[in-house]
């Protein structure tokens, strides 16, 4: 089995002029990735590994999740290519997990996220949230053959407000 959480990055700061991949969390974005964060416990596996896109609103909120889930920031590893809005890219990024890793949680964007979790989770998502974390689980052993996964748990900010 393989497991996928994919989360992705809080509400950003569009009130400064920066490049995008530079965009900061602004307050409820960092509010919310501590909220949802804090709620997860029950639903990480116990050994993961971290990935997140380069741009800033997802590395802040990875390391904010990180933080909570007690994990070292030091294990999370960025990744260029997650700075990605679309869903065959991501694939493509996610089919590149080594094997030794049952587990894989990445913080990414949308529209990236909600449509992978559309083509290969078995519930559709009209739009996976800022801060949303979606857990799927893939019946095979290797990533390169992912196909059709099961969602096992989505959580919002909602769901806490």
């Amino acid at each position: 089995m393989k497991n996928l959480i994919l989360i992705r990055h809080g509400k950003s700061n569009w009130d400064v002029p920066f490049k995008d991949i530079d965009r900061p969390l602004d307050k409820k974005g960092m509010l919310d990735a501590h909220l949802v964060s804090s709620n997860i416990f029950n639903y990480v596996p116990k050994t993961y590994i971290l990935w997140s896109s380069v741009a800033k609103r997802a590395a802040d909120t990875a390391m904010i999740f990180a933080q909570n889930l007690l994990a070292p920031i030091e294990s999370i590893i960025f990744k260029k290519e997650l700075y990605t809005f679309d869903e065959r890219q991501l694939e493509e990024i996610i089919k590149s997990c080594d094997n030794l890793y049952e587990s894989l949680i990445l913080f990414g964007h949308n529209d990236a996220i909600t449509n992978f979790v559309n083509k290969f989770g078995d519930i559709n998502i009209d739009n996976v949230p800022t801060s949303g974390f979606v857990s799927m689980q893939f019946g095979t052993d290797n990533w390169k053959t992912i196909n059709e996964g099961k969602i096992k748990k989505i959580i919002t900010p909602k769901d806490f407000k």
